[in-house]
């Protein structure tokens, strides 16, 4: 059916028909006065023709067609599958609990759908599944609650309703209240089951674990963490880490009442090799799901041969117990350089002839320990200091500073390792400062936490051992610890007048790091446990120091790489170091690689020289989606090649254990005339939806007043009439 439609007020009629009449009886008058000429009569004809055109016009005409479609009308049923409807909250009659997913299960049945199947045709379909084209990726799973409802009524044109069982978990695409609203104007309601519950069950959850790209036989591995409790009560429990089925260690941790603790542990693994690793927490009585307290992650660990040099003045026992522990090492390549001011360079298994100084020599080192040697004859040069700087800038490598008596500690600061130091020293005291009584190291907050001075996974438990190693009857005279730096450890009694005075300080230097002990007396840690204390310090100072520098290598090729862990967006900085067949570092521009990433495409990649002569090769690439890269640099000339694959991890967007939004679902179901209720009213709602009326019939409408085309016959007869007056002869 189709009719005419006006939707101009009753004054705009009144004066369209007097301007009709008007032109009708001007259009009379002029073709009267030209004697009734059949030219003139023609034009006038169409000037009224044309001026009721306008008027009918500015009337607002629609051509209204009315459809009354004669199939069957459709309800649609969406039901959420994604990874939020895993979460266990739905609390049965029997105090059994279900997840979301098994609700729907057991209550979406072809039987469910029977009081409206005798009105209406039900569909059933799914959205948000991971591996369907509704899901933005496997890597990224996340619930778009607008999409499949635009999908829905662009494809259908004789819905008669939605109803959607989801729990409201709305994190990506557009807001659904925009596409709700179009369901509004088309007078389709939208009902929704909030399945879940708006106050999660008491339950303590272990989230998430973020270990490191690869783990080094004998290093501190560090597992950060995060717990989450639901329960209304403070809890002080022990997360446990296992490998396989023997414990590995543990931490007592507090968790506040419907609070959250982060935190970490640590690891030292004892051989190479895969390693899986199961973190997990005891389920407290009161926990609803106990099966969120655990989680396993696998962890590669390797054994690297680190390689580290010592150099020292006189053969101290700090030298002696440092050099032992270092060779005792089944990870450690060690290399000294003695400076015997007497009887000349030292000499023995390990010992060098003469202090690497050259590019190739020394950026072999991951780990450069200074002793109490300093700038001048028989010592270190300027041009050594140079290249010390270089490789810790330039190499990743780190250095380790442990001054003595002698005080040639204060001739670093007038050489190039002056800027890298971690500490300003006292020149006027280089002697240092003797003390008649034993005295200790003190750890400060930072050093509490820190990974290089952990003898024990309880931080309480750490620190007593601290309180308890012997003490020290020497140290080095230090004003502050330079802007940049750590603290980790100060002097017992003594202060300067920046505060306690710092003895235990780290510092970045580049891409490198810089360590100052300035006591000699950390050999006496052995007192009573032997190596026990003291090996591991050291251990974990140089696989620490190291860690960074063997992040991914080949031969004569290494690149690291920050952020360790990225995620998507994040910037990645690369820096490659390239030795030719010598040992030497290259002497390129640049060179060349590939960016493959996770969606198959291949970008070609330039890293530009870093100035210096280092064989340093740098890049900063913007990762832009989650997945595996897999990246290859090359130097054809010096037949160098290393091909890496690099993870970015988006974090889930869907959480299991999330309250549901019942709010926008709501808000959707009060916008279009629905409703949304609990999943106890799942039979109630399917009742009100069989019994609600036909849709009514569409029309379609086609508004006149603002058609283009109907625009295009007004100009045409606009055109046609001051042509016709020009033929005529009126102008």
């Amino acid at each position: 059916m189709s009719h005419w439609s006006f939707s101009a007020p009753n004054l705009l009629w009144i004066i369209a028909v007097g301007l009709a009449s008007f032109a009708v009886w001007l259009s009379y008058q002029n073709w009267d006065r030209s004697g009734r000429h059949a030219k003139i009569g023609l034009l006038e004809t169409l000037r009224f023709i044309l001026i009721a055109s306008l008027l009918f016009t500015l009337l607002r005409p629609e051509w209204v067609q009315s459809i009354r479609r004669t199939t069957q009308p459709e309800v649609v049923v969406l039901i959420d599958r994604s990874r939020s409807m895993e979460t266990r909250d739905i609390l049965l009659t029997t105090n059994a609990v279900k997840s979301r997913e098994e609700w729907v299960e057991a209550n979406v049945k072809e039987q469910t759908w029977e009081p409206i199947a005798r009105t209406a045709r039900v569909h059933v379909e799914s959205f948000s599944a991971p591996g369907t084209n509704r899901a933005p990726s496997m890597a990224d799973p996340a619930t778009d609650l607008s999409l499949p409802l635009e999908e829905l009524l662009q494809r259908n044109n004789n819905l008669k309703a939605v109803l959607v069982l989801t729990d409201g978990d709305w994190n990506q695409g557009k807001s659904p209240l925009g596409i709700a609203t179009r369901y509004e104007q088309e007078k389709i309601p939208i009902f929704s089951v909030s399945v879940g519950r708006e106050n999660p069950l008491p339950d303590l959850t272990l989230e998430s674990i973020n270990p490191p790209s690869y783990g080094l036989v004998g290093e501190q591995i560090t597992l950060p963490f995060l717990v989450k409790s639901r329960l209304a009560r403070e809890v002080k429990t022990q997360i446990v880490l296992r490998e396989g089925t023997r414990e590995e260690t543990k931490k007592t941790i507090t968790i506040p009442p419907l609070g959250e603790v982060r935190d970490s542990i640590l690891f030292s693994p004892n051989t190479a090799g895969p390693a899986t690793l199961t973190l997990s927490l005891p389920v407290e009585t009161e926990e609803a799901i106990p099966e969120n307290n655990e989680q396993t992650l696998s962890l590669n660990i390797r054994l690297d041969s680190l390689k580290v040099l010592v150099v020292d003045s006189y053969p101290r026992w700090e030298y002696r117990f440092l050099r032992n522990a270092l060779a005792r090492d089944p990870g450690v390549e060690v290399s000294c350089v003695l400076f015997h001011p007497e009887l000349g360079l030292g000499g023995g298994r390990n010992y060098l002839p003469r202090f690497p100084g050259s590019k190739e020599a020394l950026s072999v080192y991951d780990v450069i320990f200074l002793g109490d040697v300093g700038i001048g004859p028989d010592e270190l040069s300027l041009q050594d200091a140079e290249l010390i700087r270089g490789v810790v800038e330039q190499q990743s490598s780190g250095l380790v500073l442990i001054p003595g008596r002698r005080g040639r500690q204060t001739t670093l600061p007038q050489s190039a390792l002056q800027d890298i130091l971690p500490v300003v020293l006292d020149s006027s005291r280089p002697e240092g400062m003797p003390l008649q009584n034993e005295d200790v190291l003190s750890l400060s907050t930072t050093g509490r936490r820190h990974l290089l001075t952990r003898f024990d996974a309880d931080e309480n438990r750490n620190e007593e051992i601290w309180k308890q190693l012997p003490g020290f009857y020497w140290s080095a005279a230090v004003q502050k610890s330079r802007p940049g730096s750590e603290v980790l450890g100060v002097h017992s009694s003594l202060r300067s007048a920046s505060g306690r005075m710092p003895l235990l300080v780290t510092r970045n230097a580049g891409t490198g790091k810089v360590l100052f002990l300035g006591t000699d007396s950390a050999w006496r840690w052995r007192r009573g446990v032997e190596d026990k204390f003291h090996y591991r310090f050291w251990s974990q100072v140089v696989r620490w120091m190291s860690h960074q520098r063997h992040l991914s290598e080949q031969q004569g090729i290494r690149l690291s790489y920050t952020p360790e862990s990225p995620q998507p967006g994040d910037t990645l900085f690369m820096q490659a170091t390239v030795l030719n067949a010598a040992g030497s570092p290259i002497e390129e521009p640049h060179i060349e690689g590939t960016i493959h990433s996770p969606s198959g495409q291949t970008e070609q990649i330039q890293l530009d020289a870093e100035p210096g002569g280092w064989g340093v090769f740098k890049l900063s690439h913007t990762l832009k989606e989650a997945g595996a890269y897999n990246i290859t640099i090359a130097s054809e000339k010096h037949q160098r090649k290393l091909e890496t694959k690099i993870v970015a991890v988006s974090p889930s967007k869907e959480k299991i254990g999330q309250p549901i939004n019942r709010q926008i679902l709501a808000e959707i179901a009060a916008l279009t005339g629905g409703k949304s209720v609990s999943p106890d009213g799942l039979p109630e709602l399917v009742r009100q939806i069989s019994i609600l009326p036909e849709p009514e019939p569409t029309e379609k409408r086609i508004r006149l007043w603002s058609h283009p085309v109907w625009g295009g016959i007004l100009l045409a007869l606009l055109s046609l009439y001051w042509l016709g007056r020009k033929l005529v002869g009126l102008i």
